[in-house]
């Protein structure tokens, strides 16, 4: 532990703002991260979406392309054939990509599935 006595007047003052500042920080990379994922998510659940209305994509396609995903990103959660289904069903409940990028990024990916479901928005498929 140093001696505080031979530190300037202003360290203690100095050093709370740094914390502050890290603190403010770490927040803001932490609300970026959650909103880059959230358009990330609503992004391939659209394109899912898309291509089953489109080439009647089924369900083996959705479990072919987490197994791929899974493969090639090993590290990452969040690319189960259930999640990948709950980024479809995010996308269908929120078709305005615009509503996505002001209201639904700027809450955790858990609230953007479950809150429609308790509203009637999302259900199970």
């Amino acid at each position: 532990m140093s001696d505080r006595r031979n530190l300037p007047d202003d360290y203690s003052g100095f050093l709370s703002d740094l914390k502050r500042r890290i603190r403010e920080a770490r927040v803001k990379a932490a609300l970026s991260v959650n909103r880059e994922l959230i358009l990330l998510y609503w992004s391939i659940g659209s394109d899912i979406l898309r291509r089953q209305e489109e080439e009647g994509w089924g369900a083996k396609v959705i479990d072919r392309l987490s197994a791929d995903l899974k493969k090639e990103f090993p590290d990452m959660k969040g690319l189960s054939p259930r999640n990948l289904k709950y980024m479809r069903s995010f996308a269908r409940a929120w078709p305005e990509e615009n509503f996505v990028q002001q209201a639904a990024a700027q809450i955790t990916w858990y609230h953007n599935v479950t809150l429609p479901g308790k509203c009637g928005g999302i259900k199970g498929d």
